[in-house]
């Protein structure tokens, strides 16, 4: 527990309650969260919970009242600072722990056939990112197909994700993914890039394997890839959250996150958000690579 002033429970959740009303993408959904975990609150749901498990009881209520899987209060261990972290202090952190897991690029391998293996365990911001996207990229150039395993890939950056799907697009032309922030009012647009530092994967097979693991940045990614009629996915419903999201400390061991922004794709209009991506084969995770090879080889055939 803190060691300075002892937040109550009540205060953390004020606080929480307190930025997502100011913060949440959806205003018109505020009130009803407020007024569900506040007649939680009077209930006594809360009490007698040390941090971690009050952490989890809110996040559970806050999900039964508005299913948003980005809304959540998590318990952190070590304290944190109170002060709001700046942008270019959580952009660094984030960074650093890009670098620390090689840009997401866990395995580039070519199998039996000349298929392309890419193992993508985060999407990476396309700047420090972008080299070991284009390294990744250039060895799978000369594969006849390719599966990207997004099966353990748990989000980044949408920066990342308009890099890596311009490499599977002709040019410039492909608009991929809008996303609008409630803080602006602004709706920033998506297409791909023109320049790209390694080959394009072009005319080629792509098959991208997901599970119920598979969040955020990497389920954009799969979703863009499938909507634009460029990759058979494989594998399991993904977790669906389609919500860019700011993380505010409210206690030193608890931190809200807010969705602040939503994802609105250009084809269907919409996003995956609550519902997951759906695979075009319905298999086990575990099944997927197998089901997926056995697929390309009988187009590549």
């Amino acid at each position: 527990m803190t060691t300075h002033h002892e937040m109550t429970h009540h205060e953390i959740i004020e606080a929480a309650l307190t930025r997502i009303t100011a913060g949440y993408v959806f205003p018109e959904k505020t009130a009803a969260i407020d007024a569900a975990i506040r007649r939680r609150l009077d209930e006594g749901a809360y009490q007698d919970l040390d941090l971690r498990e009050l952490c989890e009881r809110v996040t559970a209520d806050l999900q039964d009242a508005c299913p948003d899987k980005h809304l959540r209060l998590l318990w952190a261990e070590e304290p944190q600072s109170m002060d709001e972290e700046p942008e270019d202090v959580a952009r660094a952190r984030f960074a650093q722990y890009a670098r620390e897991n090689n840009y997401g690029v866990r395995r580039v391998e070519q199998l039996d056939g000349n298929i392309g293996y890419l193992d993508l365990r985060m999407i990476a911001p396309a700047d420090p990112g972008g080299p070991a996207t284009a390294a990744a990229m250039q060895l799978l150039a000369t594969t006849d197909g390719l599966v990207i395993d997004l099966r353990q890939c748990r989000g980044g950056s949408p920066e990342g994700v308009q890099l890596w799907c311009s490499y599977f697009f002709a040019d410039d032309g492909v608009h991929l993914n809008d996303i609008y922030q409630r803080a602006t009012g602004l709706t920033r647009q998506y297409w791909t890039l023109g320049h790209l530092a390694a080959p394009r994967y072009l005319d080629r097979p792509v098959t991208v394997l997901t599970s119920d693991l598979t969040f955020s940045g990497g389920e954009e990614l799969a979703y863009n890839l499938k909507v634009l009629g460029r990759a058979t996915l494989i594998g399991q419903a993904t977790r669906g959250g389609a919500h860019p999201t700011d993380r505010v400390p409210v206690a030193p061991h608890v931190t809200v996150t807010v969705p602040a922004a939503r994802s609105i794709n250009p084809v269907t209009g919409t996003n995956w958000e609550g519902v997951g991506v759906e695979p075009d084969l319905a298999v086990a995770a575990g099944d997927a690579l197998k089901t997926a090879l056995e697929h390309l080889r009988t187009r590549l055939g």
